[in-house]
């Protein structure tokens, strides 16, 4: 029997939701590390030994409630759509969408579920960047539904999707670049070294998807960290928008900076992946032999 799409989508939505709990330290680094500034030369290890130092031993897993709201909303709105754009289509013809559509529908999906989560993903930029400020300059968000209510009465309802460009920029790199990798990456792999289709194939795959994906996207990212954890000084935003983000640091930090916090994305990412892999493994042997094997 086949899994019916709605359980498709939470059980792919469930599996991105769990693992994106154990990568929250790779989001805190790597969100620090972007926002420091011209004359930084901070590494990773440094950075999360200056967090650890300064702020206790859970201050890696700050944040946390928004990372799994963010993913929670980001997969299950990303898988939804997906599957709804591809059912609307087959049903009218009633054939498969073929691979360009299929990357139409991908991009577009990807777009929805970006969107959807920006008010996370802001909430999961200054909770994991709060830490850096003078204790004065904190927003001190107890949780995601606090930081939330706040941003909404304090800065009013449009602030909830600042950085909505950038973020939605990132996932299309994001497709585009897994697209354009990790098939190909496969095929390599199976050729080169002879793996057959299993977990160390999916595992070396994402390796080489993952350092693409970070290499292309991280400007973006960059960009959208700086929107979305910027003040307003005297009244004034920090910034205009992503261009004036992109000009400043272009002119006061240098290319290389858009890449500040490579190495703690790029090993959220393949972790991030591996894990979803396994946790959708799982859940759907789990479905099959409780609730399928009974009806």
């Amino acid at each position: 029997m086949k899994l019916l799409n709605e359980v498709k989508v939470i059980i792919g939505g469930s599996a991105g939701t769990l693992a994106s709990i154990f990568v929250i330290p790779f989001d805190i680094m790597k969100n620090r590390m972007q926002m420091n500034g011209a004359g930084s030369t901070g590494a990773s290890y440094n950075t999360f030994r200056e967090i650890i130092a300064n702020e206790g031993i859970f201050a890696p897993f700050k944040g946390l409630s928004a990372g799994i709201l963010k993913q929670a909303l980001y997969t299950t709105t990303r898988l939804g759509m997906y599957t709804w754009l591809s059912h609307k289509i087959k049903s009218d013809d009633g054939n498969s969408p073929g691979f360009a559509t299929n990357v139409v529908l991908g991009m577009t999906s990807e777009l929805c579920g970006a969107f959807v989560s920006t008010p996370a993903e802001l909430v999961l930029v200054r909770m994991t960047t709060d830490g850096r400020l003078p204790p004065n300059e904190r927003r001190n968000y107890k949780h995601v539904v606090n930081a939330l209510r706040r941003i909404y009465r304090e800065e009013g309802s449009l602030t909830l999707w600042r950085g909505a460009v950038p973020t939605m920029g990132r996932a299309m790199a994001f497709n585009a670049g897994q697209l354009a990798s990790y098939s190909q990456a496969q095929e390599m792999l199976m050729k080169k070294f002879d793996l057959n289709k299993g977990f160390l194939l999916h595992l070396f795959s994402s390796m080489i998807t993952e350092l693409i994906i970070t290499t292309a996207s991280m400007p973006v990212d960059t960009v959208k960290t700086r929107l979305q954890s910027m003040k307003s000084i005297n009244g004034k935003p920090e910034y205009r928008g992503s261009l004036d983000v992109l000009l400043r640091i272009k002119k006061n930090e240098g290319i290389l900076a858009f890449w500040k916090g490579f190495i703690p994305c790029y090993f959220r990412l393949v972790p991030y992946a591996v894990l979803t892999y396994l946790f959708l493994e799982q859940m759907d042997a789990a479905y099959y032999k409780h609730i399928l094997s009974k009806t």
